[in-house]
């Protein structure tokens, strides 16, 4: 099977009682035979999915003896069969899981493998019936490349086509396997567009992905200066931790130079820390450290329990430095424009809602994906103190050696200040402009469409240029969706359970 399992659906887009404690407790019901990634997972959920008071199967009496747990668990023999079919609420889209944890740790902290291209997929409705078949031609644009990938080295480039895979055609039913299936290189067929027709060209593109690939998300940081107005802009397309001292430096030069607005760039960033993400508001909005940036709401169990230990332990506020001790650099705005698509995501989407009781969000692009909710990395080690099951790199030899497999269930919702989180539609955008594939323009120049529709917002200039979209991109999904990083939320502070529930 496949390193990771998403729901089909994401790859198309989009008072505690003694009786609880029987269940929290890692023990819980004791499973026999071969079952140990089927019981790791009905524990692990049902202590900390956010659904699991509206999934019967994780009901705390689900179960009268262990004979019955047994052969719930023996039900699906495949693990991957077993967590979506039984466990996951008809609601939940983002839940996934992975049968290799370390892998999947290395993932979210932005290392892969990879060839470096980024790209969406777009597909001709043949059968105009609204849906991806599998006969429907599929195309892909080029988003940007990664540096010191594959890619980077090769002859492609922003806004380039490709129609085919190693001699293939691209449809519906075979996308997946040629561009994202085990194969460690192929090569593309690169097309001409024209009036929205797409007409092979010849060209061909051998790519090759490479192991432990890492991707710095401050792709471009730079500063305008038009007609004496100092405008910052940061392209910055996912939220790794790893890199928040990068990203506090690309403030630090902003500060330096004088920069009073700030058109950030998340078209294409789909997510990732938290943490990392109230990071960055703070450097947009302020160390403002008495100010909520965002609470935390998790299952009904937990959620009670938390509070009456402590009113505000889910509470997070604006941020004075990075979690390294550094001063945060911050540009004290009280209005900033974002660049977003369908590709925005979770803690994009987090920074908008976070930021939005306090200062003025313009977005420009599309609407957003609309995913507000958390979720946990999730290994077989029952024992880590006040919270089971939840990986920790220092607890690598307490898991069970021989049950490799991980899960990355939503775990709760962030509101804002207002008490806000309700944008499963996604945020619509202030101004409309969708990006065209005929013209995608060169990402960081004053001319490309996105950014110059800001910067004429910001300085009133060029307000005859015309923005009319000849070839609009509408892609159904892209290369981001094909890795764990994708449109994943995830809490990335120390998570301990309450007294009440321990």
């Amino acid at each position: 099977m496949k390193k990771y399992a998403y729901p089909l659906a994401l790859l198309v887009l989009a008072g505690c009682s003694k009786d609880d404690d029987s269940i929290i407790d890692p023990g819980g019901p004791s499973a026999s035979g071969d079952l140990d990634t089927q019981d790791f997972m009905w524990k692990a959920m049902n202590i900390w999915y956010f659904w699991q008071g509206d999934v019967p199967d994780l009901a705390d009496d689900r179960f009268s003896a262990d004979a019955e747990y047994t052969e719930f668990l023996a039900s699906e023999s495949d693990p991957e069969a077993f967590f979506f079919n039984k466990l996951l609420f008809s609601q939940d889209r983002f839940s996934f899981l992975s049968d290799d944890f370390v892998e999947l740790t290395q993932n979210l902290a932005g290392i892969s493998r990879s060839n470096g291209l980024e790209f969406g997929l777009t597909y001709d409705d043949d059968n105009d019936n609204g849906q991806l078949d599998a006969s429907d031609p599929v195309y892909g644009t080029v988003r940007y490349i990664i540096p010191n990938s594959s890619a980077a080295a090769a002859d492609i480039s922003r806004g380039e086509v490709f129609v085919g895979v190693d001699g293939q055609m691209l449809t519906g039913g075979n996308y997946r396997d040629l561009l994202f299936g085990e194969a460690t290189s192929y090569t593309l067929m690169m097309a001409d567009v024209a009036g929205g027709v797409r007409t092979p060209n010849g060209k061909e593109v051998p790519l090759v992905k490479e192991e432990g690939l890492a991707e710095n998300p401050v792709y471009i940081a730079k500063t305008f200066e038009i007609q004496g107005q100092r405008i910052a802009y940061l392209m910055y397309n996912g939220f790794t931790n790893e890199y928040d001292e990068d990203l506090n430096a690309a403030f630090g030069s902003f500060v330096q130079e004088g920069a009073t607005d700030l058109v950030l760039d998340m078209r294409y960033n789909s997510g990732g820390s938290v943490n990392t993400s109230r990071l960055l508001s703070s450097m947009i909005f302020g160390k403002r450290t008495a100010d909520i940036y965002l609470r935390q709401r998790w299952n009904d169990r937990i959620q009670t329990a938390f509070t009456q230990d402590d009113p505000n332990a889910l509470t997070e506020y604006f941020a004075s430095e990075t979690g390294a001790g550094t001063p945060i650099n911050t540009l004290n705005l009280n209005r900033v424009y974002i660049l977003t698509t369908r590709s925005t995501a979770s803690a994009s989407e987090l920074v908008i809602n976070g930021l939005n009781p306090y200062i003025e969000v313009i977005t420009i692009g599309t609407t957003t994906t609309g995913k507000n909710e958390f979720s946990l990395t999730m290994v077989d080690d029952p024992g880590r103190p006040g919270a089971p099951y939840i990986y920790s790199k220092t607890r690598e030899s307490s898991i069970n050696p021989d049950n490799r497999w991980a899960i990355q269930p939503l775990v709760g919702r962030n509101e804002n200040s207002a008490g806000f989180s309700d944008y499963t539609s996604g945020f619509p955008p202030t101004i409309e402009l969708r990006e065209d594939i005929e013209n995608m323009g060169v990402l960081g120049d004053e001319n490309e469409p996105l950014l110059a529709r800001a910067l004429q917002e910001i300085t009133g200039l060029g307000s005859k240029r015309s923005f009319e979209v000849g070839t609009p991109d509408t892609p159904f999904t892209h290369s981001g969706m094909f890795t764990p990083l994708r449109d994943n939320m995830y809490l990335d502070t120390d998570i301990r359970l309450p007294d009440l529930l321990q």
